[in-house]
């Protein structure tokens, strides 16, 4: 049996399965409705996560992506209802800007490979979603409703996900502890600082990234809006301008 996956409990409804053995310590979140369940992210596509989820639900499963990056993507292929953001429907039709040698690279790099994992049949995910979101979409599983937000800066249809009853916030790549990546591209630092301000003024119980420690303080929106409103008083929020230490989070520009 694989330990690639490892799998953790929010709640009777809600668990995290992590693949911590690649360097990356991937979190995609299942959330289960009285009528479907939702899965946020679906890792890197290195072993089948359908396998994982179906231990946690027998509902029929909605995959949704905070953006369309190999490492939120890779487990689409075994999921045919899928949800998008308008702004990256083109990066599904094979127009990401990263090569696919370069995509490889990142999947390699520094983690431990399950074995029988053949780097060289690795492919970025590609397809049509079944329905396209946009700011402020609500989608409805069944006792639980689920708030798009739409978040660019790390990337440009990049959205974080509001469950306001319960007050989690699953933030996707713009917020986590660790080195946030601003310095692609495709990326922009403006729009970052933007989304930050606007996701620090929500009322939130628990934050839930992508990457890395699970244990991520609510501190953290509004430490990191300090920072990102302190690189643009100092005309330094742009690409070029280096790594900026913050304690337990950095930003890469």
């Amino acid at each position: 049996m694989s330990d690639w996956f490892t799998i953790e409990k929010i709640d009777e409804n809600t668990h995290i399965i992590s693949e911590y053995r690649h360097w990356e310590e991937m979190h995609s979140y299942l959330l289960n409705g009285e009528q479907y369940s939702l899965l946020i992210d679906t890792g890197l596509g290195i072993e089948n996560i359908y396998e994982q989820v179906r231990k946690l639900t027998d509902n029929p499963i909605i995959a949704v992506a905070t953006h369309i990056h190999w490492d939120h993507v890779g487990g689409h292929k075994f999921f045919p209802e899928f949800y998008a953001h308008e702004n990256e429907i083109n990066w599904l039709n094979g127009e990401f800007p990263l090569t696919r040698e370069q995509i490889k690279g990142f999947v390699v790099e520094d983690c431990d490979l399950p074995e029988g994992f053949d780097i060289d049949n690795y492919q970025m995910f590609q397809g049509t979603p079944t329905r396209v979101l946009r700011d402020n979409d609500i989608i409805d599983i069944g006792g639980r409703v689920i708030q798009v937000l739409h978040t660019p800066g790390h990337s440009p249809g990049h959205m974080c996900f509001y469950e306001k009853n319960r007050g989690y916030l699953f933030t996707g790549d713009l917020v986590y502890i660790g080195t946030l990546f601003a310095y692609f591209p495709s990326t922009d630092p403006v729009a970052y600082l933007k989304s930050i301000e606007r996701i620090a003024a929500l009322p939130i119980t628990s934050v839930f990234p992508a990457h890395h420690d699970l244990n991520v303080p609510n501190s953290i929106l509004h430490d990191m809006k300090n920072a990102f409103n302190t690189l643009m008083s100092e005309g330094k929020l742009h690409h070029g301008s280096g790594t900026h230490e913050y304690g337990y989070f950095s930003i890469w520009l």
